[in-house]
């Protein structure tokens, strides 16, 4: 019986295919649980948030929107942000942009981190 050609076949397809993307509907959830405190997601900003509006973070330059008074950190981050960026930014904001603003209350899990990528993918 030849076992091991076919065990090395199925870890070449294994290590090939993407990684399985987030849920983001779960994604949304999170975000409406935790997220929501401080950021919204329609197109204008709302003053009266602590953080900015996410709608179109994906693709966007960090500090980028008009409406928001970012902390020099962040400005001086130079991060366009992308998935790769956010799923390092939101488990720990101050290792990926040391001296930004942003105070985390919740440890995200990092299938938790991918639903809110996901989600905020959709925000375009």
């Amino acid at each position: 019986m030849k076992v091991l050609p076919i065990v090395g076949v199925a870890v070449l397809v294994a290590t090939s295919l993407p990684a399985i993307a987030g849920d983001a509907s779960h994604g949304k959830d999170l975000f409406a649980a935790t997220c929501a405190k401080c950021h919204v997601i329609t197109a204008e900003g709302d003053p009266d948030m602590v953080g900015p509006s996410l709608k179109g973070i994906v693709g966007r330059k960090a500090a980028g929107r008009e409406d928001f008074r970012y902390s020099s950190a962040m400005r001086k981050s130079g991060i366009t942000w992308s998935q790769k960026d956010l799923k390092e930014y939101i488990p720990n904001p101050q290792a990926k942009v040391p001296g930004n603003r942003m105070a985390l209350t919740k440890a995200f899990e990092p299938s938790e981190v991918d639903d809110l990528v996901a989600y905020l993918e959709t925000l375009k």
